[in-house]
């Protein structure tokens, strides 16, 4: 298969498979546990059937809309994910710029292997930095700094990863942070030599933003590992949150919650927004859907928040769908990361050019001339 022939999200899925030591590519499409919520969270939109209005003129659609304080030409996000550096060697900086040129709103991850300074020189658009409140705060603080310097329009604090979930398919096929070629991976990495040679041959494998921390302790690649997860709080509460917010003072995301209490408490502490999301069933196995904790949380909190659904969105259908039942966007991780690893930036073009002519396609299907024009009428569980 090749890229042109590619017709859809899963196609991209297959090609990257090709792409990739099975290290790698099962680092992306993994789970946690039976990885019973992974497959659910896009099982989940098969729930939801959209009723169609005819005789409207569709001849124009309109898909702009207005999210976190920016103007977008889609209501899409691409969500933060971390270290792209080992899926391609373009890495992030061929995300942001086909986030760019598609009108989406990216988001860099604070595990990314490009700095955020780097990342803002790429593309005068709009852009997001994830931040996790850290056991050293006056690093989560110079983040802020920093970002507000570079001029990010938004920031987003993920809050599920108080300690990691149980990810078999790491322990299975040997994947190692940083990667290495040990004997349990070592043919997977040999008949995949245009991965191998582009990772031994361009920049090696670094967390570029906190790379600083650890170079000031005198550490090498693996320690820097080591730093980064020691630094993951477990004792993080609302107070730090709310914390955070008053730092920011701007367009705040809360990613990682999926119950309407928590919406709550994020409205609460002066978050703007949250992520709906279960980490794409990489945490903990056996919670909703995104779009199925979707309802509740947009009953609870009314229109004070803005509400992202993160996870299981595969086709343009999924988008129209949440966008019927209260989303004001959605967000993709493993779509654009399967772009990636199939053809560097030309492959997340890709992906986000099929997800968006889907999604246009599905509105006029449905009767639909803009987004402000989808309603709870059109569709029904």
């Amino acid at each position: 298969m090749r890229l042109k022939n590619c017709q859809n999200i899963d196609d991209l899925r297959r090609l990257a498979k090709r792409k990739l030591p099975a290290p790698m590519y099962h680092y992306i499409a993994g789970g946690a546990d039976d990885e019973l919520t992974l497959r659910r969270n896009t099982r989940a939109f098969d729930d939801y059937e959209l009723l169609p209005s005819q005789l409207n003129d569709v001849s124009s659609i309109d898909t702009s809309t207005r999210v976190l304080g920016v103007d977008l030409e889609w209501p899409m996000i691409l969500s933060p994910t971390g270290m792209n550096r080992l899926f391609h060697h373009s890495a992030e900086p061929a995300v942001a710029r086909a986030a760019a040129a598609s009108g989406a709103l990216y988001t860099l991850s604070t595990m990314a292997t490009t700095t955020l300074e780097d990342i803002a020189a790429e593309a005068d658009r709009p852009k997001m930095f994830q931040v996790y409140i850290l056991r050293d705060r006056a690093l989560t603080k110079e983040f802020v700094v920093r970002c507000k310097e570079a001029g990010y329009q938004a920031l987003c604090l993920t809050v599920d990863t108080a300690i990691a979930g149980n990810r078999e398919r790491d322990r299975v096929y040997g994947m190692t942070m940083p990667p290495r070629f040990s004997l349990a991976s070592l043919f997977s990495f040999a008949v995949h030599v245009e991965w191998a040679v582009n990772f031994l041959l361009h920049p090696r494998f670094e967390l570029a933003n906190v790379a600083h921390r650890a170079r000031s302790m005198q550490a090498g690649a693996i320690s820097l590992i080591d730093y980064v997860n020691s630094q993951f709080d477990p004792s993080v509460t609302w107070d730090d949150a709310a914390w955070l917010v008053e730092q920011w003072d701007g367009p705040f995301v809360i990613k990682g919650l999926q119950s309407a209490a928590d919406a709550k408490m994020a409205h609460a502490v002066g978050a703007t927004g949250i992520m709906i999301s279960n980490h794409g069933g990489r945490q903990l196995e056996g919670v909703p859907a995104a779009i199925d904790s979707l309802v509740p949380i947009r009953e609870a909190v009314g229109n004070a928040l803005e509400l992202i659904v993160d996870g299981g969105v595969r086709r343009g259908t999924h988008i129209v769908k949440a966008l019927a039942l209260g989303a004001d966007a959605v967000s993709i991780g493993r779509p654009y990361l399967y772009g990636l690893a199939a053809a560097g930036e030309e492959g997340v073009a890709t992906a986000l050019h099929i997800l968006r002519s889907e999604f246009e396609r599905s509105l006029a299907l449905l009767g639909c001339s803009s987004v402000a024009e989808l309603a709870e009428s059109h569709i029904r569980r």
